[in-house]
């Protein structure tokens, strides 16, 4: 699973800018309330070091894979911030993602539209629920794609959220595999949420973080990691499911593409 989201930088100069602007429209506040020229830098370069050789690479398994005994297949959550900036600066990229929902081995998960914390406020959820089902209509517009999973950002998870999502009609989240909240079992199956039919994934840090954050680390123990030595771990580890999940921009502006990690997701 992968977490596609970039943030809204807010404008440090926003009082000055304001006072100097003079008369202000409703069109100039997204440019004042919102460093415009930073957040454009960081995502076209993220999406020329990271996004769209990712989306490829990606797109080349599934096809190869596709007649195989084993197709490959990922799910992602794309937040609604990330598709406006997509909108705004790189439509292409929206095409990318679209050329991956056609191949039907790429799940698109719900989430909050702005990659927020609003599951945490109101004994309703009524901002939570408002912002999923912002989310739901934006994928269905952008990608033609019905979400039937869903993860709260960060991965964000009690029982009453979960009894939430259930409520909304998903059958299946996905929060960290933590020992406080294991206690002592496995991350690596299927469980179900308390008084719900809801499934819950964990998520398998120490699996996922040897990707996400370690592969670059040179003083690691297990630097290098190559991805015959990943897949031989994987093959190791007992359980029902791994669930690995990854920010998308692990592949190539967390870790450089110089450093080898397009290799790495490519076999």
């Amino acid at each position: 699973m992968f977490e596609v989201h970039q943030p809204f930088r807010m404008n440090r100069n926003f009082h000055s800018d304001l006072l100097s602007k003079g008369k202000v429209t409703k069109k100039d506040l997204f440019d004042l309330y919102f460093d415009n020229g930073l957040n454009r830098y960081v995502f076209e370069r993220a999406a020329r070091k990271c996004y769209l050789p990712a989306n490829n690479i990606i797109l080349e398994q599934v096809e190869k894979n596709k007649d195989a005994g084993k197709p490959f297949k990922v799910a992602y959550g794309i937040s609604g911030v990330f598709l406006e900036q997509c909108e705004l600066w790189k439509p292409e990229l929206i095409e990318s993602f679209k050329l991956l929902a056609e191949t039907g081995c790429v799940e698109f998960m719900e989430e909050t539209y702005y990659h927020s914390l609003a599951s945490l406020y109101g004994a309703d959820r009524s901002e939570f629920v408002e912002q999923v089902n912002m989310h739901r209509q934006l994928v269905k517009e952008h990608l033609g794609y019905e979400p039937t999973f869903i993860e709260n950002t960060e991965l964000l998870y009690n029982n009453a959220i979960a009894k939430t999502m259930e409520g909304l009609g998903y059958k299946g989240t996905v929060t960290e595999g933590i020992e406080q909240t294991l206690n002592g079992r496995s991350p690596n199956y299927v469980y179900k949420a308390k008084d719900s039919d809801l499934r819950v994934l964990l998520r398998n840090y120490r699996l996922s973080d040897d990707m996400g954050f370690r592969f670059s680390s040179t003083s690691w123990n297990e630097y290098p990691l190559d991805a015959t030595k990943y897949a031989r771990w994987l093959a190791g580890t007992q359980g029902q499911v791994i669930t690995l999940f990854v920010d998308y921009e692990t592949f190539g502006e967390h870790h450089w593409p110089d450093g080898g990690i397009h290799e790495f997701l490519k076999f």
